[in-house]
């Protein structure tokens, strides 16, 4: 059943364990809502109506008949200075999974309601306490797998994102306004700019607006990660390759050509990026029905994958299947690996327009330069900066690519000597899709789409 968030109703009061499930030192069970106070007095031994605001006080968690629970904190936070900007309390109990679930239901025995999935944030967003791109960055903060997502999250709910849509909102509204009061006063002949400048003024916004469009392609990697399939012939050694890599042998490695049968698939950290890591079949003519269904699967996963390692035997280097094997690939996304240098072998060819690094995986030689041929690859005008705002949210990719869309139809118009107030509905949609990145005009479907993909507490 999809997830529908109820409408925000100021008078309801939340509870849900915020801390992760399992065994831990503490564990904390937020509450939030006009009635959290009280809910939280008829939880904890103390005078929680008497407790100021960011204080901590020890006492005792009781159930709905007085018994003793736990012992731990309960830290008051009093509207608007709280997280959702709510009256909240969040009780500080012993981290065990038993404890954390008895003082949860004695709060939802107390008066308050099982918190829904990103149910605090979302009462966050609508008390003004963060916009809606700030919102997502929480999400993206916790999903974080890397340190430059974490960073690009971080600068997010910061605000920094916000800040781009408002300066661009801005200057789009300036140069609407001059507009609109051309075609209101005609006869006042209101000359304090000129067409060519409100045009220029809005090509500058566009370029600008594009450009932060076009930090996607760097922010889906720092936040989704990449795929790397490792393709070649058998035994050119790919699944010793994924081993090395890996640091553990997860790919079953022997002299038996067509081995490997299926894509193994598993997680690895190179650098500050995370990847998604595909040993495969290998490639080369067969009649074995099994073995012919793992080459159709690696050529598809070589065709999805986001960088290859292409794995060739050093040994072979100048055989035809090596060569049609190079030929089919794409240079763009393809790095060379020359495996088994530290056997004899040829000259390695240098191929024009290709990475190219050679390496042993049974002796760990060119693993540190295979890493900086894939960072390379990836990075090829160089990591984004500290200080550089990153899209790694698709919802914003499409809402900014829109905007983009419409105000460039504005541009092509007033180039064209169209009348300014046909070309108002441009201006509108370019306002209200970057809007939808903040919240403003925001839909209940989309809202619904956000917040159901947070934990249950956050």
């Amino acid at each position: 059943m999809e997830f529908v968030h109820r409408p925000y109703d100021p008078q309801s009061t939340v509870a849900a364990i915020a801390t992760p499930p399992g065994e831990g030192g503490v564990a904390i069970i937020r509450i939030s809502g006009s009635d959290a106070l009280a809910v939280a007095s008829r939880v904890f031994s103390g005078d929680i109506h008497s407790f100021a605001s960011h204080t901590a006080h020890y006492g005792k968690f009781l159930d709905r008949m007085g018994a003793i629970i736990d012992s731990g904190l309960a830290l008051v936070m009093r509207a608007p200075r709280s997280y959702t900007g709510e009256p909240t309390v969040e009780f500080h109990c012993h981290g065990g999974s038993l404890i954390s679930r008895r003082v949860l239901d004695a709060a939802l025995a107390a008066g308050a309601r099982a918190a829904e999935p990103g149910e605090f944030t979302f009462r966050a967003f609508m008390n003004g306490k963060l916009d809606l791109a700030q919102a997502e960055a929480v999400q993206s903060a916790i999903s974080a797998r890397n340190e430059l997502a974490l960073g690009a999250a971080g600068k997010q709910l910061e605000g920094a994102l916000s800040k781009k849509i408002a300066h661009f909102q801005q200057a789009l509204v300036d140069s609407a306004s001059t507009l609109e009061a051309w075609v209101d006063f005609p006869e006042e002949g209101l000359e304090f700019t000129t067409l060519d400048a409100i045009i220029e003024s809005l090509s500058i916004t566009l370029l600008e607006m594009r450009a932060l469009e076009a930090t996607f392609s760097h922010g889906r990697f720092i936040q989704e990660g990449l795929s790397l399939c490792l393709a070649g012939r058998p035994n050119a050694g790919k699944s010793s390759l994924m081993n090395a890599l890996l640091g553990y042998d997860r790919a079953i490695v022997t002299p038996i050509p067509g081995t490997t049968r299926d894509v193994l698939q598993e997680d690895l950290r190179l650098g500050q990026l995370h990847f998604r890591l595909c040993d495969t079949a290998g490639i080369r003519e067969t009649e074995e029905t099994i073995e012919q269904e793992g080459i159709r699967r690696t050529k598809k996963a070589m065709e999805e994958a986001d960088i290859v390692l292409l794995v060739v035997d050093a040994q072979q280097v100048g055989q035809a299947e090596e060569r049609s094997l190079i030929a089919a690939a794409l240079p763009q996304k393809t790095i060379l690996a020359w495996n088994k240098v530290d056997l004899p072998h040829p000259p390695l060819p240098d191929l024009e327009g290709w990475k190219q690094v050679p390496v042993s995986a049974k002796m760990g030689w060119g693993l540190p330069e295979l890493q900086d041929a894939i960072e390379q690859l990836i990075w090829q005008n160089g990591p984004p900066s500290k200080e550089e705002v990153v899209i790694t949210n698709v919802r914003h990719k499409e809402a900014l690519s829109s905007a983009c869309h419409y105000l460039a139809q504005l541009i092509d118009g007033l180039k064209a000597g169209v009348s300014p107030e046909f070309l108002s509905a441009d201006m509108r949609a370019c306002l209200l899709e970057l809007g939808t990145i903040i919240g403003a005009n925001i839909t209940e479907d989309i809202l619904n789409s956000i917040f159901s993909k947070f934990c249950i507490g956050k």
